[in-house]
Formats: C-alpha cells, sequence, structure tokens
C-alpha cells in the first residue's frame, strides 16, 4: 500500500513538472522570442558594469525622459552608479519642482535636492496620452522587472527583462512585412506584441554623445539604457546575491558541524546502550 501511494506521488510530481514546464516555455515562446545577451549581472554572482549604468542614465537624460518616468528612483540612489555626493547634488539641481506660491498666488519653483525622486515629464496621465496620440509611456521604474521571464527547468528559454527592452529598442523596420496592416498612428516593430507601438524609433546613430567617449551606436545606447533600467527595477540586487551566498555558505557549514554533532551524540547513546545490555548479560 505505502509503495503504491509512493509511486502515484511521484507520477504526480513528474506530471505536475511537465505541465509546468511546458506552460512556462509556451509564456515565453508567445511573445518572448527576442536575442538574448550576455548581461554581466546575470546569475548568481554577477554585477553591475558601473560604467554602462551611468551611460544608459545619459540616455534615459537625454532621450527616454522627454516621455516616460522615473516615479521609483530617487537622485540620491545613483550613489549606487559611482557618483559622487557633489556630483549628485549638480545632477539633482538641473530640475525644477514645485515649491507652492509666492505672495502674489503665483506657482514657485525649486532646484532639486538629492532627496526628490525623478520628475514626471507630464503633469497628469491625460497630458502624457494627449501628447502620445492616446497612448501612456510606460513608467521606467519596474519595466525590467516586469518583462522578465525566467525559467527555473528550462533556463535556455529564459528571457531578461534588459533582452525585452533591447529587442523593442533594435527591431523597428520602416515598412512592416507583406500582408501586414499597420494601425494608423503605429509603428512596425518585431519585438512588441502585436508588432505595432506607439512609439517611434528612439535611437539613433549619434543621438547620444557619451561622456566616455564610447561610441553611441543603437545597440549600444540600447545595451546601456537597458542595463540602467534593470537597475533601477533593482538597485539593491548585488548587496542581495552578497548575502545569499554568506548564507549559503553559513549554512553548509552549520550543516557539516550538525552532522558530526549527531554522529557523535548517537556514538555515545550506541556506547550506553551496549554497556546496559552487558550489564544485563551478566546479571
Amino acid at each position: 500500500m505505502l509503495k503504491n501511494m509512493r509511486k502515484i506521488t511521484l507520477v504526480a510530481l513528474a506530471v505536475s513538472a511537465i505541465i509546468g514546464v511546458g506552460g512556462i516555455a509556451n509564456a515565453s515562446s508567445e511573445t518572448y522570442n527576442i536575442k538574448r545577451h550576455d548581461w554581466p549581472q546575470a546569475g548568481p554572482f554577477g554585477k553591475y558594469d558601473k560604467a554602462s549604468l551611468q551611460r544608459g542614465l545619459q540616455v534615459y537624460k537625454e532621450v527616454c525622459s522627454a516621455c516616460h518616468s522615473l516615479n521609483l528612483v530617487a537622485f540620491r540612489d545613483l550613489k549606487a552608479l559611482g557618483y559622487s555626493k557633489p556630483q549628485i547634488k549638480a545632477f539633482a539641481a538641473g530640475y525644477d519642482f514645485p515649491d507652492g506660491v509666492d505672495d502674489n498666488g503665483d506657482p514657485k519653483t525649486r532646484i532639486g535636492k538629492p532627496f526628490d525622486y525623478f520628475p514626471a515629464p507630464f503633469a497628469s496621465e491625460q497630458e502624457a496620452r494627449d501628447a502620445n496620440n492616446g497612448a501612456l509611456p510606460p513608467d521606467f521604474s519596474l519595466m525590467a522587472k516586469s518583462r522578465e521571464h525566467l525559467s527555473l527547468f528550462t533556463p535556455w528559454d529564459s528571457v531578461y527583462g534588459e533582452d525585452y527592452i533591447v529587442g523593442i529598442l533594435t527591431t523597428f523596420h520602416d515598412t512592416p512585412p507583406k500582408g501586414y496592416k499597420l494601425p494608423a498612428g503605429t509603428y512596425y516593430n518585431e519585438t512588441f506584441p502585436g508588432n505595432n507601438i506607439g512609439m517611434p524609433p528612439p535611437l539613433s546613430d549619434g543621438l547620444v554623445e557619451y561622456a566616455d567617449g564610447t561610441k553611441a551606436t543603437v545597440e549600444q545606447m540600447a545595451e546601456d539604457v537597458a542595463s540602467f533600467m534593470s537597475w533601477a527595477a533593482e538597485p539593491k540586487m548585488e548587496e542581495r546575491k552578497e548575502m545569499g551566498l554568506k548564507v549559503i555558505i553559513f549554512m553548509t557549514i552549520l550543516t557539516i558541524l550538525l552532522y558530526f554533532v549527531n554522529k557523535s551524540v548517537w556514538r555515545k547513546i550506541k556506547k550506553g546502550d551496549d554497556l546496559i545490555e552487558k550489564d544485563d548479560e551478566s546479571a
């Protein structure tokens, strides 16, 4: 009976795993047939490339921030990208923020401070839609994580959010394939679900002049801004991985110690049982 139940359980687990794998694979193949990249931040030991993050911030500021917000990132968070406090203070000062009204009732502004968050490009959702043919440009704060499809059982099918972002930015086409009817006011994009997107191609070679002298190709800018968006979505990623590694090392050492303690305890118990048996036999 017990043996049959064990077999049933194993079969059920196997079926569940197959269904889970199939479900994940299907989910990733529906809209995430995207070119994969080797991201330095990927994997259990991955770390962000700070130079790439700084270039990505530049792309966001000079290109993307005209339409897309970054609501969950504060200027002071840029310290993780390698910027000093004076640099962050100067960066924040380049933005103006509402500061109530003056004595005449006119709105006042103040320069940004490190504790401020990146300001939204539009005052309201309706204003954003009016400026973009009814489409609402998504916030960039969590996009890299929301577009991520990672598979435990089929890692080769995994797609990072950065891959999706690069795909969107680099697969615009001037004309759609033959037989495809492109809705008015949209652009053909090979990666975007449905292949029609309201955003025009935002990047072109040389659009940004990188401060570090890197050649600003479309692919390079796309990868840099994708890395920056990955950091924006998970700024504590490196600390999380370091803590996870420490926990694994600690648990490994603890397991080894408990193993030898367990052996020592049971050795003494067995020795005591043997002595009791000898005393019983002698009696």
